[in-house]
């Protein structure tokens, strides 16, 4: 293990992974600190991280708690300088963490760093996105943004793949324990910067991220996706604008997806009928005050800013 390895722990949260974890730690070896946390799966996932990764440190949640609150309990077992967080359907290449450790050296200040995320198919992930106040401004079709060609600061990146410097973590803490799904990384980046740190994008580091890999298919999952889509948009809103902004905005979700979800249900389409209807439901439960899931204690921010 060279020293750049002794200075990062790999943490990874699973979920029925058994498609992809395979590939994933296969671009580790043997010989690294990883720290896996298994959301309750149901398939082997576990096995062939067993077979994979013999000297993984493995906490086994009987129950699901959502991704943030699964990565926080990765991270405060983390002893390192950095933690790499991986989604178990990216692959790291050979050298990126090199290239982003040597970022956070050169820059103190760099608490957050991402490499570029190319798609088996083609193209990038593009794992980054303007100020949460700007993001309406911004062209919702971002196929033809050209790839960057050099390091340059940014307010979010995706959790797929970064590496997180441990210091800027236990100032900033760790993933708002509130949120279930989705919002969660938006909401570590806001308190990332608030905490005097910066987030950069690296291209000249890769790493390859099958969007959706990790997540499975089916209506069930659409469901879960976009109600907590709903719910966690909502939260974030009342924590960084108001809670008046955030009852506003789940007035107007509830009074726009309800009736759709009807409409595509007479339709017989269940695609759309199942994700507007979780998006209904979603807006409905965070109007009333009920958390994202059982696995969370409370609806509304502890601090609205």
């Amino acid at each position: 293990m060279n020293n750049t390895w002794n200075r990062t722990t790999v943490v990874i949260v699973v979920h029925n992974s058994c498609a992809v974890i395979g590939e994933c730690l296969d671009t580790f070896g043997t010989d690294k600190k990883i720290i896996l946390i298994d959301n309750a799966s149901q398939d082997n996932t576990l096995d062939i991280v067993r077979e994979k990764a013999p000297d993984a440190h493995i906490i086994q949640n009987k129950i699901g708690l959502g991704y943030g609150n699964a990565a926080s309990q990765g991270l405060a077992l983390v002893e390192t300088e950095f933690a790499l967080m991986m989604n178990p359907d990216a692959v790291f290449e050979a050298g990126t963490i090199e290239k982003l450790t040597s970022v956070m050296d050169q820059d103190a200040s760099t608490g957050m760093i991402s490499p570029i995320l190319p798609l088996p198919g083609g193209g990038y992930d593009k794992a980054w996105n303007g100020a949460f106040d700007r993001r309406p401004l911004m062209p919702s079709d971002r196929d033809e943004e050209p790839r960057p060609e050099g390091r340059f600061c940014t307010w979010y990146v995706s959790g797929a793949v970064i590496l997180l410097r441990m210091e800027a973590a236990h100032k900033a803490g760790f993933f708002d324990p509130a949120i279930f799904l989705y919002f969660e990384d938006d909401d570590l980046c806001m308190r990332i910067q608030k905490s005097g740190y910066t987030i950069q994008i690296e291209p000249a580091a890769e790493a390859t991220h099958a969007v959706g890999g990790s997540v499975g298919s089916g209506w069930d999952k659409s469901y879960e996706k976009f109600y907590h889509m709903a719910w966690s948009r909502l939260y974030f809103e009342a924590k960084y604008v108001s809670f008046a902004s955030a009852t506003n905005l789940g007035l107007k979700q509830a009074l726009r997806f309800g009736p759709k979800a009807v409409l595509y249900g007479l339709t017989l389409n269940r695609r759309k009928a199942t994700r507007d209807w979780a998006r209904f439901r979603g807006s409905l439960a965070y109007l009333m005050g009920v958390p994202a899931s059982k696995t969370t204690k409370r609806s509304r921010p502890e601090i609205s800013k």
